[in-house]
């Protein structure tokens, strides 16, 4: 049985083909083989969402997908959500703006959880937010002012140009 296998990916937009461990997590490979540390691991169970990242525009907790599973994939990363002039995502403004984090040690799943959500929903109730974020711990940070910045971040992005 092998032990290593070969895997081609894009992440953050740049194209990756390296041979990984076949029980390495998507989040080691992130960490670890690419030095991407800004997606961080909390439980390494799939609970609190620290190490959420975008997978082919769908959320996974990549402390519980194998970085095989990431074979001809499309990943971003917290790193990722800059446009290539530096700005910030304005689900990120909306953070700042709104103190949505203290630590910042979740933020990076709460981030691309919200993206996910306003992508699939532009115009969220409170309550869509809530249920969207459940799967995300914050230990540190009182829940309405994230939930807050996602709501901020919603009417940002529907008053903004397309891009």
């Amino acid at each position: 049985m092998a032990k290593e296998q070969k895997i081609t990916c894009r992440v953050n937009g740049r194209a990756y083909e390296k041979t990984v461990p076949v029980r390495q997590s998507l989040a080691d490979f992130l960490r670890d083989t690419l030095s991407l540390t800004g997606t961080h691991l909390g439980c390494e169970h799939g609970v609190c969402g620290a190490c959420t990242v975008s997978m082919n525009g769908r959320s996974v907790r990549s402390c519980l997908t194998l970085a095989v599973q990431a074979d001809e994939a499309e990943i971003v990363t917290i790193e990722g959500l800059r446009t290539e002039s530096g700005e910030w995502h304005q689900i990120q403004k909306s953070f700042h703006e709104n103190f949505g984090l203290q630590c910042g040690y979740c933020t990076p799943g709460f981030l691309i959880t919200a993206i996910e959500l306003l992508e699939d929903n532009p115009d969220p109730t409170e309550d869509e937010v809530r249920e969207a974020l459940s799967g995300n711990i914050c230990r540190c940070s009182g829940y309405s002012s994230i939930v807050a910045a996602v709501m901020a971040a919603a009417r940002d992005m529907k008053k903004a140009p397309a891009q």
